[in-house]
């Protein structure tokens, strides 16, 4: 097995390999990374300076693959499976990669500014960042809803890269920022990501760790019983 994903259950951005990894059923060896202890951070910090996780390593090719979208684009060429996460077809794979970049930049990286502004010490908070965050993911709500009312999956009619990115943006951004009553479509398409196997593994996986969300007094009581 020359496949090691060092990552964390709980970081929302590893779900988005683990969803590609468990779509094909890619081999590889999980390395938690507890980035709270200064030893194993430093060590993470050997292997990627930039220090965010997650990371691919692979020793067949001596490689380190930082960058989940360049990962998962890393896995879909080197190590495929039955679900092409990048479509063959050029333009359809410009669609993928687009809706990739929108779920990361849009919903994924507002979320987070809203989660980790809870856990800035006091007089440290950034109230207008945080507004400015919920705003964020109202439009982009609304753009992904009028998108998902003619689509079954983010680039077309199959999972690609992009669902893997929409799914945990999609599902802490609805924690913090709920939109299933707002944006009927996008909560369909939500509801369609939660039926996948490799989500559910994921969120399975991401269980024991929940009451480390910050948000976790908002979190729907289905996901602990997912």
């Amino acid at each position: 097995m020359s496949l090691t994903l060092y990552q964390h259950p709980l970081a929302s951005f590893c779900h988005k390999v683990l969803i590609a990894l468990y779509e094909n059923e890619t081999p590889f060896k999980s390395s938690l990374v507890d980035l709270l202890d200064p030893e194993e951070a430093a060590r993470f910090a050997a292997l990627w300076p930039v220090g965010k996780m997650p990371v691919l390593t692979d020793s067949a090719r001596d490689v380190v693959m930082p960058e989940t979208s360049i990962i998962i684009e890393y896995l879909d060429r080197h190590y495929p499976g039955r679900q092409r996460l990048i479509p063959d077809d050029p333009d359809m794979a410009l669609k993928a990669r687009l809706w990739d970049r929108f779920f990361d930049n849009y919903i994924h990286v507002p979320m987070q500014k809203i989660v980790t502004d809870t856990l800035r010490g006091p007089g440290e908070n950034d109230h207008r960042g945080v507004a400015d965050a919920r705003a964020a993911l109202g439009l982009a709500y609304g753009m992904a809803d009028a998108h998902f009312a003619t689509h079954e999956f983010a680039a077309g009619d199959t999972f690609s890269l992009a669902d893997c990115a929409a799914t945990p943006a999609l599902f802490y951004g609805g924690i913090v920022e709920p939109f299933d009553e707002t944006h009927p479509h996008l909560a369909v398409y939500f509801e369609r990501l939660l039926e996948r196997a490799s989500v559910r593994r994921v969120l399975a996986e991401a269980r024991p760790y929940f009451h480390m969300f910050p948000y976790r007094n908002l979190m729907p009581e289905r996901f602990f019983e997912m």
